[in-house]
């Protein structure tokens, strides 16, 4: 169920992409949004568009959100592939932006994109009720800027020159900005659409997004280039501390085996139709790319 559900997501997001981006014509900068934004496993989107049905909220509506969030992710994977950050050449197996334009295109794709993502959550068509729309825009700023994904992203690169390697907490908590603030607005974007309670799913999305990161610490150590559709390696041969690094690569795995039990637990209050996110939790830890 949860394979299908993603694959369909993928698809809707994407045309929803494709038909919101369309009247902006066809400009370098244009065709790199488009192009970014394109593929990937719309993980994210799909936290969305299942946290919205699970609270009954019209997937017409809910498909703003989605777009939104994979709009901010792909702004996010431009800038940090960029030779002044992590400097890769491949992203999805394909050339990153900035290789198949140039490094000014790529900035100001990025750019576009991540305003683009506060368009759709702020449009009309997102939600009947101005106020609903208003807390979406500002839990986005909050999760995507100084106080989540851009806050871990500047420990990161901190860390990178550090005299000392950083603890496990302090990596518990960089991740939490860098990869689990995006992750964490996706899964608690339905109950905020809804009005209702958003604490048993952030929970949930708190658990997933480490898992989620301990997953790709390990992928770097044990995946394949190919399959992953980027270098990997990396963390080693730079000397960073991650979670393999600290907990070695037995231990990272039984620390995100019980990271998904625990977002599994949060789930209870739904029952069984929460079954489909409990198969991505599972999902997460397992996948090659």
């Amino acid at each position: 169920m949860f394979q299908t559900r993603l694959k369909e997501t993928a698809a809707q997001v994407q045309a929803h992409l494709d038909a919101t981006m369309m009247p902006l014509g066809h400009l370098p900068v244009i065709e790199a949004m488009r192009y970014a934004s394109a593929g990937g496993k719309r993980l994210r989107a799909f936290l969305v568009m299942e946290s919205a049905r699970l609270h009954g909220v019209d997937p017409q509506h809910a498909i703003w959100p989605a777009a939104a969030i994979e709009a901010i992710h792909a702004y996010s994977l431009v800038h940090d592939d960029l030779p002044c950050m992590d400097d890769d050449d491949l992203r999805r197996g394909l050339p990153t932006v900035h290789k198949k334009w140039d490094d000014c295109t790529a900035v100001l794709a990025g750019d576009a994109l991540q305003t683009f993502g506060f368009e759709c959550v702020s449009r009309a068509e997102c939600h009947t009720d101005p106020l609903v729309r208003a807390e979406l825009t500002v839990t986005l700023a909050r999760a995507a800027g100084a106080q989540g994904m851009v806050l871990g992203q500047a420990l990161d690169i901190a860390a990178e020159t550090a005299e000392t390697p950083l603890s496990l907490d302090e990596i518990t908590r960089l991740q939490a900005g860098k990869t689990g603030a995006l992750i964490a607005w996706s899964a608690t974007a339905g109950p905020l659409m809804a009005q209702q309670d958003t604490a048993p799913l952030m929970q949930y999305a708190a658990a997933l997004g480490l898992a989620f990161q301990i997953a790709d610490d390990i992928l770097d150590v044990e995946g394949d280039a190919d399959k992953v559709g980027k270098a990997v390696g990396k963390d080693a041969n730079a000397g960073k501390a991650t979670f393999v690094s600290l907990l070695g690569l037995k231990g990272a795995k039984s620390r995100a085996e019980d990271l998904v039990q625990e977002a599994c637990d949060a789930l209870y209050v739904y029952g069984d139709d929460a079954e489909t996110l409990r198969e991505a939790a599972r999902f997460v830890i397992s996948r090659d790319s």
